[in-house]
């Protein structure tokens, strides 16, 4: 019988569907919810030493939905990470952890270019009890001005010399969070790995400006009539964050056997989750579709991930990870496959040509005529 069940950098999950960082994390309250519903594990909302520099604005969202207005196609937010303080964060990652000591609580931080200060983040965490964490390398709006988020993450650099830092302070798994706001996401993914990190977690919002509004003439979400660049999900960046998923899968392949992937981007059933994790993941993120669907959709996306599995005879989700993979190639071999193709049917072809009278056949005169016939 086909489970969900896996083991990802030594983390038990009930399954692969992991609560993204962002507002279903934000508290106490949504993420035992979470853990209620049935979630593999749920990544808190990004939290730092000093909550008071965070300042949220409204409206964040803005939506692109479909020509009937039915769908919600894609979501920008403009919102920041955590405004509360990590006193409390410390306290409610303690109480998570005793009313749900099964559940995978993993933290996300981000602090600025300051080792002290990231050792500090993943002491007080770990003492709290988290079982693993996520580096914030990939806000794209959020505290640039603090070089946060994806001011360190758009440097590979300077994302390899953070991650050494955190990876000599923690003793619980690691998982970098890339950007996708990059000309290469390998780049920033090797440093990930080389600094330590057992995995990568990929892709990050989209930077955006979702559009226009033609009455007001204003861009969206509009604040005080002004606004910013904000991060774009949903359904719209799936494509996208699937051709990064399977960039960083072959570098695993290649050059770093063992490291790991939480694939991110437009994961909205199970059969999405098949496609990443076919195409390398071993866990799948799910934020905006938990605002657009809630919590108990998690167990709906198991329901289709087994069904996809059952249909395959896959038992477990490492029976078909990465199996997409070998499917990819170049576009100058795809011309040489085409060519040798075309070539092998017309082989095939010549030969049921006939060569000889007695070759004639009552049955299939017809197809021999036109054979013989110039096209």
């Amino acid at each position: 019988m086909a489970t969900l069940e896996t083991v990802v950098d030594g983390l038990k999950l009930p399954n692969p569907f992991v609560i993204g960082s962002g507002p279903p994390g934000t508290n106490l309250s949504v993420i035992s919810r979470a853990f209620r519903e049935g979630w593999g594990a749920v990544i808190a909302k990004t939290v730092s030493l000093d909550a008071s520099k965070v300042n949220n604005v409204s409206p964040r969202y803005a939506k692109l939905k479909s020509a009937d207005g039915k769908e919600v196609i894609g979501w920008e937010n403009i919102e920041l990470i955590s405004d509360r303080p990590l006193d409390i964060w410390i306290e409610e990652f303690k109480k998570l952890k005793d009313m749900h000591p099964e559940g995978i609580l993993i933290a996300s931080i981000m602090e600025e270019y300051n080792k002290d200060a990231w050792a500090e983040l993943v002491g007080r965490c770990e003492e709290a009890g988290v079982d693993s964490f996520e580096l914030n390398f990939s806000c794209p709006h959020g505290l640039p001005e603090r070089k946060m988020g994806a001011a360190m993450g758009e440097s590979p650099e300077i994302l390899g010399e953070v991650s050494s830092w955190v990876m000599e302070a923690a003793t619980k798994p690691v998982w970098a969070k890339l950007t996708p706001n990059v000309t290469h996401i390998e780049d920033p993914a090797r440093a990930a790995f080389k600094a330590g990190c057992q995995g990568v977690s990929a892709i990050n919002t989209i930077r955006s400006v979702m559009g226009v509004d033609l009455k007001t003439l204003r861009p969206e979400p509009t604040v005080e009539g002004f606004t910013t660049p904000g991060g774009y999900s949903s359904r719209a960046v799936k494509p996208i964050a699937l051709r990064m998923v399977m960039e960083i899968a072959k570098v695993i392949e290649k050059e770093y056997p063992g490291k790991t992937i939480s694939g991110i981007g437009g994961v909205e059933t199970g059969f999405d989750a098949a496609e990443f994790i076919l195409l390398g993941s071993d866990t799948v993120q799910v934020c905006t579709g938990v605002m657009k669907f809630g919590y108990a959709h998690v167990q709906k996306m198991c329901e289709e991930l087994l069904s996809f599995m059952e249909e395959h005879k896959f038992e477990t989700l490492a029976d078909f990870k990465g199996h997409s993979l070998q499917y990819f190639t170049t576009h100058a071999d795809l011309v040489e496959r085409r060519k040798a193709r075309k070539e092998a049917e017309a082989e095939a072809k010549a030969k049921k040509m006939v060569k000889a009278d007695g070759e004639w056949s009552g049955d299939d005169f017809v197809k021999q005529s036109d054979a013989l016939a110039r096209n």
